[in-house]
């Protein structure tokens, strides 16, 4: 599986319950803030429901 880094770029202040913990299964709490995660299944569909809050980079 490839790793990909997940930067949050937007603040989750007035987004729906439901991003707001997708963020925190992320691993990603602050502005700025990265990690670097296994690109599964999983992982991606969170991806994909907070994209516009979110970077992704392929490593």
């Amino acid at each position: 599986m490839a790793r990909i880094k997940i930067t949050q770029i937007k603040s989750v202040i007035d987004r729906s319950e439901r991003q707001k913990r997708t963020m925190q299964a992320l691993g990603l709490t602050k502005m700025n803030q990265s990690v670097e995660v296994e690109a599964n299944n999983a992982i991606i569909g969170m991806v994909r429901k907070v994209n516009h809050l979110v970077a992704i980079e392929q490593i």
